[in-house]
């Protein structure tokens, strides 16, 4: 019966270590959501841009300006936009550098500019 007792609270213990590590793992509302397959620039890329970078390329901030979908679109297109927040290439300090961006947001910016750069 003591047996028993151990293994159970053994297994007990080791449910509740797997469910810890588990738990913590950190997901995004991104990272959970139905893929994108459509990307456009006002439901899935201004979000995005809004959240990690107008902080510092706004009106008054740091060259390319990125607070409309013109200069969001023109720093995709003839900027290095994509080069910069996408890990994979070498073109320069990854943006934001206040931590990448997730690989599935680099992935629609790069869907958005194949599909044409879609503003609605």
């Amino acid at each position: 019966m003591k047996n028993m007792k151990k293994i159970i609270v053994l297994f007990g213990l080791t449910l509740t270590v797997a469910l810890f590590i588990y738990s913590c793992n950190s997901s995004t509302y991104d990272e959970i959501s139905v893929p994108v397959t459509n990307p456009t620039y006002e439901a899935n890329i201004a979000p995005t841009i809004k959240a990690n970078c107008t902080g510092c390329h706004s009106n008054n901030g740091q060259y390319p300006k990125l607070t409309d979908y013109s200069s969001v679109k023109d720093a995709a297109q003839n900027g290095n936009l994509i080069c910069r927040i996408d890990k994979s290439q070498a073109c320069g300090q990854i943006m934001p550098p206040s931590g990448s961006l997730s690989g599935i947001m680099v992935e629609r910016i790069k869907l958005w500019k194949e599909q044409g750069y879609i503003q609605n």
